[in-house]
């Protein structure tokens, strides 16, 4: 066993050695908790609402998409099938058909891998048997274990009435899941977000009146009340302006942004979606384009008091992106969303903001919505962080100056979680 001061004197070594310096930060890296700040993943407790099992991993839009460039199959035959009938049709599509060289396809990989399932199977009996043996908190506890992940951020929406119903119950009781508020259909889409709170006894017009600021106020007071959201969160599509004179910009300026403050709230600002390019895909069909990255500069330079979590879809928004986040210390840029979570454009990313802002960012998030892609979301990315940080610290070793250990683990202990929680108003014990 090693003593107390020996393992001081380890925390301590100044690792000039190169194969040494990976062999830590790899460790490192693999057994720092994460806390996950953006995901759309739910506990038991949400019912339908949780997603977990080989089905729901092949039905996911990624493999949707993906599956229509390898088959002659109609939208509309795909879509009359069963989930299960879909999922089986993908498997036989994607893995069994030809090889699964995309980053998504190969999670579905290192999932089954993970828990010891064929990759190779030539159908799904197996891999469904093993789903449908588990207990549903067992298994969470397992994969969030699996993941390294210490708490995950769910996406909550109020508009949604079968969510809605779950926290009005009183059933959410999961201490590992966070919550925050999403105002895409408040932000989005006023005329149906009004037309929903009117039915709820809200007196709204159609226009933003002083008496509608006054009773979405009120709405979003019940509904951080209920919740308790770790903060406040949108997303917004490409051509998203600030200022502006539409009726989103009057809902921004006259309530969110107040309510943010009143609440010491972060808002969460997701930049760059472009819905429905193909709606033959549904939920697949939604695409990403390049967006006007001097709103986040406005936005913080009239609000300095608020803190702000960004992060954009677009690749060519990055190097901006992280020149402006050197500018606001109330910018806190977060995770590689959705078409950027691919290894290579992962380790682009993540190396720019490294040289540009050193420790003070959050390089991932999952943006998971099926439990078990928080396995091979996490392992991928941290395979990639952590020889981007290797190279960092190599570069820095080739300048004069060794880091320890101790060092490696207190950057990375910062990026995963402690960024986070100084952000949101998290406890580090929570």
């Amino acid at each position: 066993m090693i003593s107390l001061v020996e393992n001081q004197a380890v925390q301590a070594e100044l690792l000039t050695d190169a194969a040494k310096l990976r062999q830590q930060v790899e460790l490192i890296v693999n057994a720092t908790p994460a806390l996950d700040v953006h995901t759309h993943v739910f506990p038991p407790e949400f019912g339908s609402l949780y997603l977990s099992g080989i089905d729901e991993l092949l039905t996911y839009h990624y493999l949707i998409a993906e599956m229509f460039r390898s088959t002659d199959l109609t939208h509309a035959t795909f879509w009359r099938m069963t989930k299960a009938e879909r999922a089986d049709f993908v498997w036989q599509t994607i893995f069994v058909e030809n090889t699964p060289l995309s980053e998504a396809a190969r999670g579905i990989i290192t999932v089954l891998t993970a828990f010891d399932l064929d990759p190779r199977a030539p159908n799904l009996n197996e891999a469904r048997a093993f789903f449908k043996a588990q207990k549903p908190r067992e298994h969470l506890d397992r994969v969030l274990e699996m993941a390294c992940v210490s708490e995950v951020v769910m996406t909550n929406d109020p508009f949604n009435e079968q969510e809605a119903q779950v926290w009005q119950s009183g059933a959410v009781n999961n201490g590992r899941f966070q919550a925050s508020l999403r105002l895409d259909s408040l932000l989005n889409d006023w005329e149906t977000a009004g037309q929903t709170l009117r039915q709820q006894g809200f007196q709204v017009d159609a226009e933003i009146s002083e008496q509608t600021t006054t009773e979405v106020r009120r709405f979003l007071d019940k509904w951080i009340l209920q919740m308790r959201p770790v903060y406040l969160a949108v997303s917004l599509p490409a051509e998203f302006k600030y200022p502006d004179t539409d009726q989103r910009d009057r809902l921004l300026r006259e309530i969110i942004l107040p309510t943010a403050r009143e609440h010491g709230l972060a808002l969460g600002l997701m930049i760059g979606v472009r819905r429905g390019v193909n709606p033959a895909l549904r939920s697949a069909g939604d695409a990403g384009g390049k967006a006007d990255v001097t709103v986040v500069e406005r936005l913080c330079a009239d609000n300095p008091d608020l803190r702000f979590l960004a992060t954009f879809l677009a690749r060519e928004n990055q190097h901006e992106f992280c020149v402006i986040a050197r500018k606001f210390n109330n910018l806190m840029p977060f995770g590689c969303w959705w078409f950027l979570n691919n290894p290579s454009i992962v380790s682009e990313i993540t190396n720019e903001r490294l040289e540009l802002l050193g420790p003070s960012f959050v390089p991932q998030h999952s943006d998971a919505r099926v439990l078990e892609q928080l396995i091979y979301k996490w392992q991928h990315s941290r395979a990639v962080i952590a020889e981007t940080l290797f190279e960092t610290y190599r570069r820095l070793l080739e300048s004069g100056r060794a880091v320890t250990p101790k060092e490696i683990a207190r950057d990375v202990a910062r990026m995963f979680s402690g960024n986070v929680r100084d952000w949101v108003g998290l406890s580090r014990g929570a």
